[in-house]
């Protein structure tokens, strides 16, 4: 097997300590919407965007489908290949038992949702960990029993003294306000059957499916919460679609379990996966398992929330540097999104001369690939779209307190601004429209652009708070690169 632009998901450092031989039968599955034309021999697609140039043997282990299953040496590491490039998802036929699971569950004074997890357990044990709740909670059932905490120390203490008690090889965490469909532990846990998999994710709905027709923060919330990571499987790695997982629902392998940095309030789930990332070990995230979560459906409750997620990037910048960066592309798709914004001619000009030439050099790394013209200009484009997005999104959410300055002055920059505003929103609907086909959106496109714009404008200033108070603009930085 040749590869092209791929990487093998070696950090350095403790990477050596994890684990990374499939075992025998274990099966991943190549993602077919890589495979140029069918052809299973040039796979281009995984985040950052890369080439595998598979040999004769390689394509030998494989079926028509895409399918390969661990057998030996060779077939072991063209699998652990597939999986770290992002080009094939996991498939295994086999894992740990319910048995093996520690539920531990963060609470402060919500004895119902107590109440309410513990009838829909299944057989996993369970440990509440009252976090200094005003009436002492109470359980109630075999495997079930309550670490109480003297004082509040937030959900990642608590999490963390649950762990610290469990004694199974996996722990759950779940919280209160959560209610878990009962296979989501026998859809994550053959995850595990990779020895290289430290936690694995499920997706988190709402509860509350059927909100008010007029209550547009609730149908926003359960339809597009920020829990919700989507309906797409894929590697946890940050910087890419699926940056983090959130520690609402999460199952964890208790050997690789760092803990929770107790000093953080916020944003202790980000600061984990990307730690572990950091460590070597690989994060799943499968839809197919699904967790509901009872939301906040006010609108000043919403808001609030999403003011409070939107502090946590100061300290996610101090701790992780570039990886909490609102805007990560290169030198030359940054001037040609800068010069595509205005929409004038020049601009547009400028950007084609940009896109032209990334497409030229691109053209030149994809060197014998059928097509290979047509498929630099295809992800030149597509890669020119996404950066557009970027930049609106970055524009309403983490830089609006800029942006609205110049509005003041100049009536064709407030013009584009709004005109940002809204394609980027009706994009964004329209994505996850087509993401998912058969599910009815939770709220028309007005509606969708409206509560999106009102959630950047208070996750925006809930970074900037953080961003003040630590007197490093770190979140607020982008990344450029050659």
């Amino acid at each position: 097997m040749s590869v092209v632009d791929s990487r093998d998901g070696s950090t350095g450092g403790e990477v050596a300590a994890v684990p990374t031989d499939l075992p025998d039968g274990f099966q991943v599955q190549v993602d077919l919407r890589c495979a140029q034309r069918g052809d299973l021999r040039y796979l281009v697609g995984g985040s950052p965007t890369r080439m595998l140039r598979l040999s004769d043997a390689a394509l030998g282990m494989m079926s028509s489908d895409g399918r390969i299953a661990v057998c030996d040496k060779a077939t072991r590491t063209l699998c652990r290949r597939l999986l770290d490039a992002g080009i094939a998802h996991p498939r295994p036929m086999f894992g740990p038992s319910a048995d093996q699971v520690t539920v531990v569950v963060p609470v402060r004074d919500n004895q119902e949702g107590i109440d309410r997890l513990i009838a829909t357990r299944g057989e996993a044990r369970m440990i509440v960990v009252d976090d200094g709740s005003d009436v002492p909670i109470t359980v109630h059932g075999d495997g079930v029993s309550v670490l109480r905490l003297d004082r509040n120390r937030g959900p990642a203490a608590a999490r963390n003294a649950g762990a610290a008690a469990a004694t199974t090889d996996f722990v759950a965490f779940v919280d209160s306000d959560c209610v878990p469909e009962p296979d989501w532990l026998t859809m994550l846990l053959p995850h595990f059957s990779d020895p290289a998999v430290a936690v694995a994710a499920p997706r988190i709905v709402g509860l509350n499916t059927r909100p008010g027709l007029f209550a547009l923060a609730a149908r926003y919330e359960n339809g597009y919460s920020s829990l919700d990571m989507g309906p797409t499987e894929a590697p946890v790695v940050p910087s890419t679609p699926m940056p983090y997982v959130p520690s609402a629902a999460m199952l964890v392998r208790r050997s690789s379990f760092p803990g929770f940095d107790e000093s953080l309030r916020v944003a202790e789930d980000v600061d984990l996966c990307w730690r572990l990332h950091e460590a070597g070990w690989r994060l799943r995230y499968d839809p197919v398992a699904r967790v509901a979560h009872d939301h906040r459906t006010g609108m000043r409750e919403v808001l609030g929330r999403r003011r409070f997620y939107g502090t946590g990037a100061a300290y996610l910048a101090d701790r992780h540097q570039t990886l909490a960066a609102p805007i990560v592309m290169s030198v030359p798709m940054a001037a040609a999104v800068v010069a595509l914004l205005p929409r004038t001619a020049t601009g547009t000009a400028v950007a084609m001369l940009l896109l032209g030439q990334m497409a030229v050099r691109l053209r030149r790394r994809l060197d014998g690939l059928p097509q290979a013209p047509l498929v630099a200009a295809r992800m030149t484009g597509r890669a020119a779209g996404f950066g557009l997005l970027q930049a609106g999104a970055a524009i309403c959410r983490h830089y609006w307190p800029i942006a609205l300055v110049p509005t003041l002055f100049s009536r064709r920059y407030r013009t584009l601004v709004v005109e940002v505003a809204i394609a980027e929103g009706l994009i964004d609907w329209t994505r996850r429209f087509i993401s998912e086909p058969g599910v009815r959106p939770a709220l028309g496109p007005v509606g969708y652009v409206i509560m999106r714009r009102l959630d950047d404008l208070a996750y925006g200033l809930g970074l900037w708070q953080g961003v003040i108070a630590h007197r490093d603009p770190g979140a607020l930085r982008p990344v450029l690169s050659k």
